[in-house]
């Protein structure tokens, strides 16, 4: 499947191509609910991602969420590197979604997507008055990342905060859909006196990284470096009180801040935004599960599906599992390195040994990282009077307000980290001197 390709060039297809085409008989097919003839097209990867059923259950939410699927006139197509992708605006009863085709060179579809039309508006908490972004560049060669460093306006030093992103290769805001919570959380923190430092992820920046190409990634090359090299780019920074450079993780983020920590001797203390807690093929497993479950029943293509899951699941906790294993016979299709890595890791029970402050946070209604992982942090870290927890009964991963079962269509909604959540870190940022 498609995963962050760099753009190269966008353009208006003209009336007859013949992608277009295709697309659009993609989505005639979908919206008439004959998903098994639509996924045809679908590349390998693509076919063991999106089964029919799955693309019918990500229909039924996008309907659900935005309304009846009225047509889709306008189309667009884009060039990324060798994939082309095709663009149409899809106008359904409360909103306008644009659904994104990437076809590959043998004419398969290696990608799909659904992202509201529209431009990115600021949450009305964010003051664009009370702060300045100037561009920066986190490490140093051929493989540094661009970053945007927003710094109130007045006097410094500043406190300051460096954003660690989730899995995936995200940009800096973390775009995800509609939503940009790291742009969200850098304005909202830079309106109320704290400088933020967001930067492009590694496998997004730099998706041929020979770290990545060579099959022996681990959370290290992914993560952990750039964030050191970010905390160390913040504490030379003369706007910056060195002394007050806090570092936020998101999910997987969250989940490495102890790893971080033993790095980063110079962060004065730590957030936690949806960190998890359980090993990560048991968190994979149990998204399929839920996302399998949201009908209320599991059919033998679900079934299937989970025990494929399953069977990789059971070789990443196996003895037998070393580099040479080959990644297709792994979860998401990650290498083992990536797995050895992680195996035996357990970030509450490690952020035992980390003597700083810690704030963890955590969404009710998220079906990524749960209340269960929430209970594990509080389980090891209770009682300690330097670590605060807090829970948003409304709110899902994104830190997004929401209500019943969260769902993935959710994600395609335009929406804001709540302002609640802005606030409380910010405050306790304000307390940590």
């Amino acid at each position: 499947m498609l995963l962050c390709l760099l753009l190269l060039a966008v353009a208006d297809p003209p009336a007859d191509d013949p992608l277009v085409a295709k697309s659009r008989e993609f989505l005639a097919q979908i919206v008439a609910g004959k998903t098994e003839a639509a996924i045809g097209p679908f590349d390998k990867t693509m076919r063991e991602k999106v089964p029919a059923a799955d693309l019918a259950k990500l229909w039924t939410a996008l309907t659900a969420l935005h309304g009846p699927y009225r047509e889709a006139k306008q189309a667009r197509s884009e060039m990324i590197g060798k994939y082309r992708a095709i663009y149409l605006t899809c106008e359904f009863e409360r909103s306008k979604l644009e659904m994104k085709v990437v076809w590959n060179e043998a004419g398969e579809i290696a990608g799909l997507f659904f992202v509201p039309a529209g431009k990115y508006e600021s949450p009305k908490y964010v003051d664009l008055a009370k702060f300045e972004s100037r561009e920066v560049t986190v490490g140093n060669g051929l493989l540094n990342l661009p970053g945007t460093l927003t710094v109130p306006k007045g006097d410094g030093p500043f406190p300051a905060i460096v954003l660690v992103h989730g899995s995936g290769p995200h940009d800096r805001d973390e775009t995800i859909g509609p939503a940009k919570p790291f742009r969200d959380l850098a304005e909202g923190f830079s309106s109320r006196g704290i400088a933020v430092l967001r930067y492009e992820k590694r496998t997004k920046a730099h998706p041929l990284d020979p770290a990545f190409l060579s099959g022996k990634i681990t959370v290290r090359e992914e993560t952990i470096d750039d964030a050191v090299m970010a905390v160390a780019l913040l504490t030379k920074r003369k706007e910056i009180d060195a002394k007050r450079v806090f570092l936020l993780g998101h999910s997987l983020g969250g989940m490495l801040i102890p790893r971080i920590a033993e790095r980063s001797p110079e962060v004065k203390g730590f957030i936690s935004l949806a960190g998890s807690t359980r090993p990560l093929e048991e968190s994979v497993l149990m998204q399929v599960k839920y996302l399998s479950n949201l009908d209320g029943k599991i059919d033998d293509d679900e079934a299937k599906a989970i025990a494929h899951i399953e069977k990789h699941i059971a070789l990443v906790k196996s003895k037998d599992l070393t580099l040479t294993t080959s990644s297709a016979d792994l979860p998401l299709g990650v290498p083992a390195s990536y797995w050895l890595d992680l195996r035996g890791y357990d970030p509450a029970e490690r952020a035992k040994q980390l003597p700083r402050p810690m704030l963890i946070l955590q969404g009710e209604r998220d079906y990524q990282v749960t209340m269960d992982d929430f209970a594990a942090w509080k389980k090891s870290l209770e009682g300690r009077k330097d670590v605060a927890f807090k829970t948003y009964p409304q709110l899902n991963h994104l830190f997004q307000a929401g209500e019943g079962k969260s769902m993935p269509g959710e994600y395609a909604q335009p929406g804001h980290v709540a302002e609640e959540v802005v606030r409380d870190i910010a405050d306790w940022v304000g307390r940590q001197k």
